[in-house]
């Protein structure tokens, strides 16, 4: 199969032919037709996550057919159009994944990063972390709803209940979350790159009721707020939109160093929350939501072989919603 692996931290990615993995017990085999690019594709290419598998195939926002079954899985069947999240696997017996958290098994392992992921023609996962998806979703729209689409909906669940919501940082998953919040009732406040005039009239276009700089105050206090851009000191900021009682969601996997900042901005029973990856239940929530709710996924596709361009172009700033690889 043709795939871009990551061979060394901080290189770019390298076309590569490399064999097609046959499915063991309980897994499946996907021919990929499209695998979205997100911010923790490029943490992990730049090295900000420690210890990936090297070699690596990046991507764990896939959409594909199922083109082998191993053996015992039987909720899966050949041809069916499936996605892969970025939680590949879980030990299934800890207490988290008793209780339905297998997002903090200790011993789990992620899409993308110590699993190949979905930056190739084919991948190989685990049936229980592969879901089916909506008719109603292209295979490019449908890509983006499996990490930006469900950790924004995790998000939007931590942060509940909020009538006055803000999203710092408006990409890939700000753009669904607002259109979700919004479907709820709620006012949602966005907080781009101070100057990014682009990503200001998005987030207009895509249902905020305002749109300003990171480093603008808020118009009205906040009921809570959700966190996307992984610039730490976006911390201090957003509890200080926040009214008392309010929460800020960290909903990056990785972020820079949080600066100090007074007590009085924590003080009022005020809540800092970080997301752990996902649940299959989120998953399972998200898709069945967007079954029946028309979001507009915003995409920006690039062949395969350009997906270095697509992490320079998110690395940037320069994207517009969601890049997607499409082999």
């Amino acid at each position: 199969m043709r795939a871009m692996r990551l061979e060394g931290l901080g290189q770019p990615l390298k076309l590569s032919q490399v064999p097609a993995l046959p499915p063991n017990a309980g897994q499946v085999q996907i021919a990929v037709s499209a695998c979205a690019v997100c911010r923790t594709d490029l943490h992990v290419v730049d090295g900000e996550l420690p210890n990936p598998k090297l070699p690596i195939i990046p991507g764990h926002e896939i959409v594909g057919r199922v083109s082998a079954l191993g053996a015992g899985v039987t909720h899966l069947k050949l041809g069916e159009r499936v996605g892969v999240p970025w939680l590949g696997w879980a030990c299934g017996t800890c207490k988290f994944c008793q209780r339905g958290s297998e997002n903090l098994c200790a011993m789990a392992r992620f899409t993308g990063y110590q699993i190949d992921g979905g930056f190739a023609s084919e991948t190989t996962a685990d049936a229980r972390f592969v879901f089916p998806l909506p008719d109603s979703y292209s295979d490019e729209e449908a890509a983006p709803l499996l990490c930006a689409g469900v950790i924004g909906w995790r998000a939007l669940k931590t942060a509940s209940p909020a009538s006055r919501l803000g999203l710092y940082g408006f990409g890939a998953a700000a753009h669904i979350v607002v259109q979700v919040a919004k479907s709820r009732g709620q006012e949602v406040f966005a907080f781009v790159r101070p100057g990014d005039d682009k990503a200001r009239a998005f987030a207009l276009s895509m249902g905020a009721v305002w749109a300003g700089g990171s480093d603008q105050a808020s118009p009205q206090p906040l009921d809570a707020a959700i966190i996307f851009a992984p610039i730490g000191q976006l911390v201090p900021a957003a509890l200080r939109a926040v009214q008392p009682g309010g929460t800020v969601v960290c909903g990056g996997i990785h972020m820079s160093d949080i600066p100090s900042f007074p007590y009085s901005l924590l003080w009022g029973e005020r809540t800092v929350r970080s997301v752990a990856n996902l649940c299959r239940r989120d998953a399972e929530e998200f898709l069945a939501f967007a079954a029946t709710t028309n979001i507009h996924v915003t995409t920006v596709r690039y062949p395969l072989t350009e997906a270095n361009m697509a992490l320079s172009d998110l690395r940037s700033g320069r994207l517009t919603g969601a890049a997607v690889l499409l082999p």
